[in-house]
């Protein structure tokens, strides 16, 4: 295998003017974001929406939260992401209804092709569904879909795909038990 090779990856456009653009702007916005009081949830969902995140009723997202790009972002009703949750949503990220995105969680929608020597990027989506417990650390990586009423415990590392009603958990995560 070659090299990587910094300055092809850097030589690669990333991003439209139009998403640069709104990448500043949303640079801004998310300072007023964190500033936000803890219960004002809907101050909140409200900022992330007219930045085109879709995103259902009473949506609980707390301030300490960081999502690099709303308009990434779907998420169903009465689901919430917790303190300190990371959504790097370089790719689509969906969330479903009655979802749980605990404390310190780290979804991850994006990586990089390792085979050409550039590194370039490359966004991934991530589907997690209804009804579903991602516990505290846990690790969500690229192109992830996690099914319905499943749980991730807490600390687990996912790189493949849990099936709907099951209990997956460890470094990487296996199959613990079905729900």
């Amino acid at each position: 295998m070659s090299q990587i090779d910094i300055n092809a990856n850097r030589a690669v456009a990333k991003y439209s003017r139009k998403e640069l653009f709104f990448r500043v702007l949303w640079g801004f916005a998310k300072i007023g974001f964190r500033l936000t009081p803890r219960p004002c949830f809907g101050l909140r969902r409200l900022i992330l929406r007219i930045f085109g995140a879709k995103i259902g009723s009473d949506v609980h997202i707390y301030p300490s939260a960081l999502i690099y790009y709303p308009w990434n972002l779907e998420i169903g009703a009465d689901s919430s992401i917790g303190e300190w949750a990371l959504v790097y949503n370089l790719g689509p990220v969906a969330i479903g209804e009655r979802t749980t995105i605990s404390q310190r969680v780290h979804l991850c929608a994006g990586t990089h092709d390792y085979q050409n020597p550039a590194m370039p990027l490359i966004k991934t989506p991530i589907v997690v569904g209804d009804d579903v417990w991602v516990c505290a650390d846990a690790f969500i990586g690229p192109s992830v879909s996690i099914g319905a009423r499943a749980i991730v415990a807490a600390a687990s590392v996912v790189v493949k795909n849990v099936e709907d009603a099951t209990i997956v958990g460890g470094n990487p995560a296996k199959k613990i038990k079905s729900r």
